[in-house]
């Protein structure tokens, strides 16, 4: 009998520890710190920083080819359409463009890469009714179809020497991934195997990244990642989440990004901030109709391995979201921005959705943005037009 009450007695302590210990871990349960620094001008896009083209952009891309030029694409509207409102693409455009730059500050235009009604499959070139009437986030009025290509980027395989194009359907029609079948960044362009049929991710905003290792990994919105084959033709896994360091509440993230620095790799997401009744401003938002913007920031969190976890998540860009990092010919680093017309920062700038460079910087190995470099750059850029 004594045996029985002590082994009942064990049981029950151990029942408590274990109910504890999970209750003391969850309490450690970490987050990431939700305040933005609204107003810092050390982490707020420089003022010298303009628009390198006089081209309607969203969503700036640039990256140093193994040529020795620079590519730049992103959103674009369709070259001479007719808006009954401001210039958007919200609804449709026609395809992809491309920029090429030997300095970063002169463009030439590569011409339209990819058109919808010369080079998509059945599935891409459908697109989705509009009901009548329907406008834009922004109030734009939208014509009767969703068919537009959003956030391309242009990724060059070092390991496999293969040019990819990545971009998104708007309309919830997912993403895809293109490879260059001439070995040239223009393209011509189709489409890789695991998406001849379908998308192959079903969200925006998909992007790549090549690991030292010549492992190249899709990384998609809403914290997704897949390995892809080896040959590139499909993915090799499904599609699953990424480990991170959330926020209490985690808002509406977009504009993902992965790259390396210091041997760690570097989770870049865009978040919008919002004001707090005190003055301050929150990552947390309450996702309410007409709920009031602020700035369209970049965050970054690191990690040791790819898939996670990532640590907490610091802003590191304000008003620069939805970007992508590169480093040019002298190992400086740089930033896309778009300068996006919502929320209350697109009041300040005298022009939005042009492409334009942010030069940034590691202090510490945490991102930030080179307020000396931008400044340096744009006064040669502006002197030379």
């Amino acid at each position: 009998m004594l045996t029985k009450r002590i082994k009942f007695i064990l049981l029950i302590l151990c029942l408590s520890y274990c109910i504890g210990h999970a209750q003391n871990r969850s309490k450690r349960q970490s987050f990431s710190n939700p305040c933005a620094p609204v107003g810092d001008p050390l982490l707020t896009v420089p003022p010298t920083v303009k628009p390198l083209l006089d081209v309607w952009m969203r969503d700036t891309y640039v990256m140093l080819g193994p040529d020795g030029n620079y590519y730049l694409t992103g959103t674009t509207a369709s070259p001479g359409r007719r808006f009954a409102g401001q210039v958007h693409c919200w609804d449709y455009n026609d395809g992809l463009y491309l920029w090429r730059s030997p300095d970063l500050k002169n463009w030439e235009s590569m011409g339209r890469i990819w058109s919808f009604d010369e080079n998509a499959a059945t599935w891409q070139r459908v697109g989705k009714p509009i009901k009548k009437g329907s406008v834009s986030l922004n109030g734009d009025p939208l014509d009767s179809m969703y068919r537009a290509v959003w956030a391309p980027e242009l990724h060059y395989i070092k390991s496999k020497k293969k040019w990819l194009l990545i971009a998104c359907l708007n309309g919830n029609q997912g993403s895809f991934v293109l490879e260059s079948i001439s070995g040239k960044p223009e393209g011509p362009y189709r489409n890789i195997k695991g998406n001849e049929q379908h998308a192959i991710f079903d969200n925006i905003d998909l992007s790549a990244f090549e690991d030292e290792d010549g492992e190249v990994y899709l990384v998609g919105h809403d914290h997704y990642i897949a390995r892809m084959k080896n040959d590139l033709s499909d993915i090799a896994e499904p599609f699953k989440q990424l480990k991170e360091t959330p926020y209490a509440k985690e808002p509406y993230i977009e504009g993902v990004w992965l790259t390396k620095h210091h041997g760690k790799y570097q989770l870049l997401q865009t978040v919008w901030s919002v004001p707090l009744s005190n003055g301050r401003y929150t990552y947390l938002r309450k996702e309410t109709p007409g709920e009031q913007l602020h700035s369209y920031d970049v965050v970054v969190a690191e990690s040791d391995y790819i898939y996670g976890p990532y640590g907490p998540r610091y802003p590191a860009i304000l008003e620069g979201g939805h970007n992508n990092l590169f480093q040019d010919k002298s190992g400086h680093w740089w930033s896309t921005i778009f300068f996006n017309p919502r929320g209350a920062m697109g009041k300040k700038f005298s022009q939005t959705c042009r492409p334009a460079l942010v030069p940034v910087k590691w202090e510490d190995n945490r991102l930030k943005p080179d307020i000396k470099a931008a400044a340096d750059f744009y006064s040669t850029v502006n002197s030379e037009k």
